[in-house]
C-alpha cells in the first residue's frame, strides 16, 4: 500500500472512530478516536465479512465489488462475502478475484423470486460457475413469505414451507447444499423455519449452516431458539450494521446479551454493511467488533467469532 493511501485508510478509521467513541466511552473524542482506530486496525487484520453488498445492484450502493475487496484487502482482512438479494454474485466475484487478488472473496445466491425461487437448477449452476467461488445458499430474504407478510406487502413471496413442513424442493435444494459441501444460510425465513432447516441440514449431512442475523427483523429468534440452532450445528449470526444510527448502542448490548448465553464459540460477527447512506463496509465491520470488545468480551473471543468461526463456516483454510 502507498503513503498516501496508508493516509486515506487511517484518516478514515479515524473517523469513524471518533463517531464510534461519542457512543462508548467518558474520555475525550480525540483521545478515543486514536485508540479506537488502533483497535479497528487490530480488529480488522484476518477477519471475515460473511454479509457484504455491494454494485452493481438494483439499489444505491456505498462501493463497488471491486472496491469493498480493496477495502477490505488494504484492512488486511482474509475475506469478504458479497451478497445480492437478486442474483448469484459467484461470477461476479470469479472476476473481483482477478483484480484483487491477495483476499478471499466468496459468493452465493439467493433464493428470491429473481433466481425463481427455491430453484435446485439455479443452485446447481452457481456450484458450476467459473471458480467455484460460490459458497453460500441463502434461503429466501426480501422475498420471503416471512418478509413479505411482516411489511404486510401485497405481492408474491417465496414458501420454505408448508402446514409445518418444509416443501420438498426446500429439501432437494438442501440435497444440493449437502453434496456439493456448500453453506446453508436461514434468510429471513421465521425462526421456526430456520429451525426446521437446520435440522433437515443436519438430517443431510450439511456441514457448514449459519443462521442469518438471527436478531435482526423479520426473524427476531430468542435466545433458546439461538441455543438450539447452535445444538444443531448452525453459527448464529450478528450483524452491526451502521454503528452510528441512534439505536447503535442498545443494539449491540442486546447482541452481546445473547452470545453471552449462547456463547462465543457458535457465533459469527458480520457487517451488513455497503447500504449507500451507512459508512463503507470494513469501517463499520471494524467499529462493531471494537464495539464488542467494550462490551465485555476478549480480543480471543471477538476474534474467534470475527476470524476463526466465519472462516470454519467458509471452509477456508
Amino acid at each position: 500500500m502507498s503513503t498516501g493511501e496508508c493516509h486515506v485508510t487511517l484518516t478514515r478509521l479515524t473517523r469513524i472512530a471518533a463517531l464510534v467513541a461519542i457512543g462508548f466511552g467518558t474520555m475525550t473524542i480525540h483521545a478515543r478516536a486514536g485508540q479506537s482506530s488502533t483497535k479497528i486496525a487490530t480488529a480488522l487484520k484476518d477477519a471475515v465479512d460473511i454479509h457484504l453488498h455491494s454494485l452493481p445492484d438494483d439499489r444505491p450502493r456505498s462501493l463497488d465489488a471491486i472496491e469493498a475487496a480493496r477495502q477490505a484487502s488494504a484492512h488486511g482482512m482474509r475475506a469478504i462475502v458479497l451478497k445480492n438479494h437478486y442474483e448469484s454474485t459467484a461470477g461476479l466475484v470469479s472476476l473481483v478475484r482477478t483484480v484483487v487478488t491477495d483476499i478471499e472473496v466468496v459468493g452465493g445466491i439467493d433464493l428470491n423470486l429473481t433466481v425463481g425461487g427455491i430453484n435446485p437448477a439455479a443452485v446447481e449452476y452457481m456450484t458450476r460457475v467459473t471458480g467455484g467461488w460460490g459458497r453460500i445458499v441463502w434461503m429466501p430474504t426480501f422475498d420471503s413469505e416471512n418478509q413479505v407478510r411482516y411489511l404486510k406487502e401485497n405481492r408474491p413471496s417465496v414458501s420454505v414451507s408448508r402446514d409445518g413442513e418444509l416443501l420438498p424442493q426446500v429439501e432437494e435444494v438442501i440435497s444440493l447444499i449437502a453434496r456439493h459441501d456448500l453453506v446453508l444460510a436461514t434468510g429471513h425465513s421465521t425462526a421456526e423455519e430456520g429451525l426446521m432447516l437446520l435440522r433437515e441440514g443436519r438430517r443431510q449431512g450439511v456441514r457448514h449452516m449459519v443462521v442469518t442475523h438471527a436478531m435482526n427483523e423479520p426473524i427476531f429468534m430468542t435466545v433458546s431458539q439461538m441455543q438450539e440452532a447452535a445444538q444443531l450445528g448452525a453459527f448464529i449470526e450478528f450483524v452491526g450494521s451502521s454503528p452510528t444510527a441512534a439505536d447503535a448502542v442498545d443494539r449491540y448490548a442486546r447482541f452481546a446479551d445473547a452470545i453471552r448465553q449462547v456463547g462465543p464459540e457458535f457465533c459469527i460477527l458480520s457487517s451488513d454493511l455497503g447500504q449507500a447512506e451507512n459508512v463503507f463496509p470494513a469501517d463499520g465491520f471494524g467499529a462493531f467488533l471494537v464495539a464488542m470488545r467494550d462490551a465485555g468480551f476478549s480480543e480471543r473471543d471477538v476474534d474467534r467469532m470475527s476470524k476463526q468461526n466465519p472462516a470454519k463456516l467458509l471452509g477456508l483454510r
